[in-house]
């Protein structure tokens, strides 16, 4: 059996990660880990115990009795927290940004760290987040860092709420969108930054399809045969 062949896509939020890896994952029959429902699933554990963003002591306490888990039904994957399956339950703007926050501590990171690298040793897999290629899989193949516009990602963002029904303003998107890069590029730990060995991809004016085809010739360029990709 030939080694797992990994492919890690890094960028700052709104910039279609998740959209396009698992687009990716189907069309290469590859898996998907969503390592931004992991932290948003510790996010939601830390916020229903009621503990702080700035409370590191207890941070690094409470990831001890935290158990994540994904398990995928009819091909959509389920995010499993302590035996609970949370994968509607932590959609939610709130929990977006606290995620972000509590993904500063070390011990936060280093939870998801061996889980994220041990799937990734024995499975073809897509993983999407904010230092896939720097940190958690610096030995990928292929990596990609998506960026566009704060105005592109603020749209985005503002059709997905709309469509769910929810009541949102852009000029506040935005705004969030601003502080959360700038928290995500300059955490002591692990910031967003792209790879010296990246392909990076503005996706502002580019469809889904077209992104997708494009990792996709990355990916060939990069030792993936043209057997595995389908071609």
């Amino acid at each position: 059996m030939s080694a797992a062949y990994n492919i890690a896509i890094d960028g700052p939020a709104g910039a279609g990660k998740s959209t396009i890896a698992k687009e990716l994952a189907k069309k290469l029959g590859f898996v998907y880990v969503d390592t931004g429902a992991m932290y948003r699933a510790m996010a939601l554990y830390f916020d229903r115990q009621g503990i702080g963003t700035d409370d590191e002591e207890e941070i690094g306490r409470a990831c001890g009795d935290i158990s994540i888990s994904l398990r995928y039904e009819d091909g959509l994957q389920r995010v499993i927290l302590n035996g609970e399956d949370v994968s509607g339950l932590i959609r939610t703007e709130r929990v977006s940004q606290l995620a972000s926050a509590f993904s500063v501590y070390a011990a936060v990171r280093q939870k998801l760290l061996s889980l994220q690298r041990d799937l990734a040793a024995s499975t073809d897999v897509i993983m999407d987040g904010r230092d896939i290629g720097t940190c958690v899989l610096p030995d990928a193949q292929t990596k990609i860092y998506m960026i566009a516009s704060v105005r592109v990602r603020a749209l985005r963002r503002f059709r997905e709420l709309t469509e769910k029904g929810q009541t949102c303003d852009l000029s506040e998107i935005e705004e969030e969108i601003r502080i959360r890069d700038h928290r995500d590029m300059n955490r002591e730990i692990a910031p967003l930054k792209q790879a010296e060995d990246a392909v990076c991809l503005d996706t502002s004016d580019m469809t889904v399809a077209q992104v997708v085809d494009a990792i996709i010739a990355a990916a060939l360029a990069r030792g993936l045969s043209a057997e595995r990709a389908g071609r």
